[in-house]
């Protein structure tokens, strides 16, 4: 079974607000990375809230086997989120592949090939790397612990940078889709 564990809690400061439901091409922001999960035939997507949880949460539609977590430590980080997240998979889940809900271009054909690499060949971590930047990661179970116990605001990040020879890439020949961190960005996306 493979999870997609969508990180939604942040407050959006650089953004002056709850930028998850923000509209963008016809949806919420948060909806692009729930939508790209499920239609790469992931088991389950788990999207984590904190920042304003009741409007994202409403904002929010679900796929079949889709829920929400809401993280009460939202503020101390995106490693909360992370680990919150992992708490609240599927206990017969193998692997999770973590999204942001703040990058919209991220598509199924990016989680598939995620997906695809970790059924190949059981890695720890598998990561997409674009021209221009790393994206989204995959973590197998046996790494979620040690995920778990990641502080502050850096996300898996401190994991891949620690153990790079524990990262298994999937490139794609394509600039990496852009984060939308301040308003001027929901333009450019």
């Amino acid at each position: 079974m493979i999870s997609a564990l969508v990180l939604a809690a942040g407050e959006g400061s650089r953004f002056g607000g709850t930028k998850q439901i923000e509209v963008l091409r016809g949806k919420p922001l948060v909806q692009h990375a729930v939508d790209a999960s499920a239609a790469a035939g992931v088991d389950e997507v788990v999207v984590v809230l904190g920042h304003d949880a009741l409007r994202v949460r409403d904002a929010l539609a679900l796929p079949e086997r889709g829920r929400y977590v809401i993280n009460d430590r939202y503020a101390e980080g995106q490693a909360t989120s992370l680990a919150a997240g992992l708490r609240a998979l599927d206990e017969a889940s193998d692997a999770a592949v973590v999204l942001l809900a703040d990058q919209p271009g991220i598509e199924p054909r990016h989680v598939s090939a995620l997906v695809g690499a970790f059924r190949d060949a059981t890695p720890e971590i598998v990561r997409i790397r674009f021209r221009d930047a790393p994206g989204p990661a995959l973590l197998a179970r046996s790494v979620w612990d040690e995920a778990s116990e990641i502080e502050g605001d850096t996300g898996a990040r401190t994991l891949f940078d620690a153990n790079p020879e524990r990262v298994r890439w999937v490139s794609f020949d394509e600039d990496a889709p852009v984060d939308v961190d301040r308003q001027a960005d929901l333009g450019r996306a």
